[in-house]
């Protein structure tokens, strides 16, 4: 490794979207420490600029042309600063990012990150740098471990990328590429590391993770196989998964959320309508009442277990009868906490040349979605006033001597307790319920 001195080059790395990218900026960084950068969390102290983009959100390729016109002031202090688009807008925009923002050196999607060194090389010699192509070798192969350096008590982990499902509304298959899974043996291997370094908690991460099939030695492992791998790491104290599809909730996995103690009760499992014919519209391959005995069956097998999902409202040709069939399942199945959006087209998309539904159709769809949600989420932290949750202590709270953690749930928890329980798992009464977190007492 290069040694890091003064002189050494500065990145600076903006983060957008979910956790996978969380993870993937954290790989870049370490990739590129590797060949002589030093990671700053101020871009004007840089050299070079990485915007590790999500295309998932509505107007996301606006918004990092936004972002660049507000950092165009940076290059004008410094004519040799860098700047690199990477992540999915990257992949879906490729050298039109460059057309349109000439200050851009290096355009990278999500698949090619290994190669950043050398990008980052012919970018500070003056070229410019466009590299979306899915490339044959694995990026995981190639990329280092972070630094030896502590962590904090959580942590993500990638353990598989891309989607073969073609939902109608999403990118993901056209800006990640075809399902590909980790091998077992370099997962586990990084988990070790994760925790010889101070984590507790791992969240496993996919686009659809709970697709994973990686080769082990004696054959294709399972999600629920390299869990119970995973569960066999002394220290590792819990793990998470995210995010799931319906149609993969395999039998050994639901099985896995009762009998596993080192498995939290949480599971995001997207269903985004309760119509059978938007479902069929949005290409999920689910019905409504396909994904209600899916929750039937994880609940007969984790009573306990705090379901969260996603929701589109206002799908190309919803009425208001499909409406009310999510309306109905929202009822019907009880969510601990979930995500709802306004459908908006994506380029590319199988759906984004249909008619739209009216802008004030779908605001006032998605107002009257989110306070029934909002109702049962308030009732699923009430549930939790007069019980003892345990609580792993991430970071200081506002307050003095005010930590802050999440429970088994996921439910964030702010109590009293010494900074020493940062790190450490704590049986925490809950006195009272917030808009989104819970505040207890330490036992």
């Amino acid at each position: 490794m290069t040694a890091k001195t003064n002189s050494a080059k500065k990145l600076f790395v903006k983060t957008y979207g979910c956790q996978m990218n969380v993870y993937d900026s954290e790989r870049m960084i370490a990739t590129l420490e590797n060949s002589g950068y030093q990671n700053t969390q101020h871009p004007a102290d840089a050299d070079m600029i990485l915007l590790n983009t999500c295309h998932i959100r509505e107007k996301a390729a606006e918004k990092i042309y936004s972002e660049l016109g507000r950092l165009k002031k940076l290059k004008a202090e410094k004519p040799g600063l860098k700047f690199g688009v990477t992540g999915c807008v990257a992949q879906a925009e490729g050298a039109e990012i460059m057309q349109r923002q000439p200050m851009v050196d290096i355009v990278v999607g999500p698949q090619a990150y290994h190669r950043l060194p050398k990008m980052a090389e012919r970018a500070m010699s003056g070229e410019k740098v466009l590299d979306t192509e899915f490339p044959e070798e694995d990026k995981f192969d190639h990329l280092p471990q972070s630094p030896k350096m502590r962590r904090a008590p959580c942590a993500f982990l990638t353990v598989q990328e891309g989607c073969d499902k073609f939902c109608a509304f999403c990118v993901v298959p056209y800006t990640r590429g075809a399902e590909v899974s980790r091998s077992p043996a370099r997962i586990i291997d990084e988990a070790r590391d994760l925790v010889d370094r101070g984590v507790r908690e791992i969240t496993l991460l996919g686009q659809n993770v709970n697709a994973y099939h990686g080769q082990g030695a004696t054959g294709t492992v399972s999600l629920a196989g390299l869990i119970a791998e995973l569960a066999q790491i002394d220290r590792l104290a819990r793990i998470r998964f995210t995010t799931s599809h319906p149609n993969d909730m395999t039998d050994d996995l639901i099985a896995a959320l009762g009998h596993c103690d080192k498995l939290m009760p949480y599971l995001h499992l997207p269903v985004q309508s309760g119509s059978d014919s938007i479902l069929k519209d949005m290409n999920r391959k689910h019905t409504a009442a396909s994904y209600q005995l899916i929750v039937e069956r994880i609940r007969a097998a984790s009573p306990d277990l705090l379901l969260s999902g996603d929701f589109i409202v206002g799908f190309p040709g919803e009425t208001e009868a499909d409406f009310q069939d999510t309306l109905n399942l929202v009822e019907q199945v009880g969510f601990g906490q979930a995500y709802s959006f306004k459908y908006s087209p994506r380029p590319g998309t199988p759906a984004a040349d249909k008619k739209a539904v009216p802008e004030a159709v779908k605001n006032d769809r998605l107002a009257r979605l989110q306070t029934l949600l909002s109702k049962q989420q308030s009732a699923a932290q009430e549930s939790m006033v007069g019980r003892v949750v345990h609580v792993l202590f991430e970071k200081p709270g506002k307050q003095p001597g005010q930590l802050i953690g999440k429970s088994e749930h996921l439910h964030a928890v702010h109590a009293v307790c010494d900074a020493t329980s940062i790190g450490e798992i704590v049986p925490v009464r809950i006195t009272k319920s917030m808009t989104n977190s819970l505040t207890g007492t330490v036992i």
